[in-house]
């Protein structure tokens, strides 16, 4: 694995959309033998994307095994599963937590969020085997893995990474790099996504999801080694634009969609973009000066959903539990809202089984790019 050190993989946030990740990870497994380990050293996530990299890195001595793991979860997936979502328990969570708010900040021994993601804790807990990231580092089949969330104390980036041991902490401008021992509270504040969720309080901080701070989401990858970067992203496919008309003013729900969009697309494009340049402008120079040059060339393959997922995730709103499709038809979210906040929060099976599929078909559709870039 040591020639492949320089490969690695971002996944990046998206709640429920992170199935579509795994679909177009399971499309390279088609290229690789059996027995073969993962074939990007370093993983780098946030958010849900955090969740499958951790799942891929518990499994880097065998990635078709990694890929079944991950495989069986997405396609057994119920909304109840990530959080509680029965009529009682959202409306008892919504008044504890509006109580809550009106207690003195000092006094407050409980965050406040709209929903309740305990049982997204005892998923991970149970499924993921943190113990095995430590003897796939030792062996070789891991280089490192970086979990970003946010720091709503400092107002940083924080990449927590578990790796080789000559894989150094970084501090730069509203970023660290923190080496530790990941466990479960790592990706659960990584996927706290701000106000649905609860953020966590880890080593004196309060963490919230992983996308909301990253100004540079390339960075944890290169500071851990990388080269070649593969990003698989949820990023939807441009649509005409929704509000021409002034006299229709957007509703809350499509804002709050549109904010999540933003949190989970921007600015990963926004350093891509500048990576490109940076490439461009080191081709200027004469490999003398490259070698002086303290940038370096980093080549990226970007995939990205072929389709929306909105209306997919229409189809699928009635299969939503009663508690939580109650909430959103009571916020003004509903199968014809255009709104894309839907395709976040609902992770029931048969949704999630459509978007792996788009995501293996994604994947075969840019088998040849693909195994050009990996050289695989």
């Amino acid at each position: 694995m040591h020639a492949r050190n320089h490969y690695a993989l971002l996944l990046s946030g998206g709640g429920a959309r992170a199935a579509y990740q795994l679909g177009v990870l399971k499309s390279i497994s088609t290229f690789l033998p059996r027995n073969q380990g993962i074939p990007f050293p370093i993983v780098c996530g946030s958010s849900a994307g955090a969740i499958n990299a951790t799942g891929l890195a518990c499994y880097a001595s065998c990635y078709h095994l990694g890929i079944r793991k991950l495989e069986h979860v997405w396609k057994n997936f119920t909304t109840r599963q990530v959080y509680r979502s029965g009529i009682r328990d959202v409306y008892s969570h919504l008044a504890k937590s509006y109580f809550r708010s009106f207690q003195s900040t000092l006094n407050q021994k409980q965050a406040s969020s709209l929903l309740n993601n305990e049982p997204l804790r005892r998923l991970i807990r149970s499924r993921l085997d943190f113990k095995r990231i430590d003897n796939n580092v030792a062996n070789g089949y891991l280089r490192a893995i970086s979990i970003s969330a946010s720091s709503y104390s400092t107002h940083d980036s924080i990449s927590y990474f578990q790796g080789h041991h000559d894989i150094q902490p970084w501090h730069r401008q509203q970023r660290r790099g923190i080496k530790t021992a990941l466990h479960s509270e790592h990706l659960m504040a990584s996927s706290a996504i701000p106000l649905v969720f609860p953020p966590v309080k880890l080593d004196g901080e309060f963490l919230g999801d992983g996308s909301v701070h990253q100004l540079s989401p390339l960075s944890p990858a290169i500071h851990l080694g990388a080269q070649k970067i593969m990003v698989i992203g949820v990023e939807q496919p441009e649509r005409a634009p929704r509000f021409t008309d002034v006299a229709h003013y957007p509703g809350s729900l499509e804002i709050a969609g549109h904010l999540l969009d933003t949190i989970f697309a921007d600015t990963l494009r926004s350093d891509l973009e500048r990576m490109q340049r940076i490439n461009q402008t080191l081709e200027q120079l004469t490999p003398q000066q490259r070698l002086q040059s303290p940038l370096k060339t980093i080549d990226c393959l970007v995939i990205n959903p072929s389709i929306t997922f909105n209306d997919m995730a229409a189809r699928h709103f009635h299969q939503m539990p009663s508690g939580i499709k109650s909430l959103l038809r009571l916020m003004g979210l509903h199968n014809k809202a255009d709104s894309s906040l839907l395709s976040y929060l609902i992770f029931e099976q048969e949704y999630c089984k459509e978007l792996i599929e788009l995501g293996f078909n994604d994947g075969l559709a840019r088998a040849e790019e693909i195994r050009s870039f990996l050289t695989i």
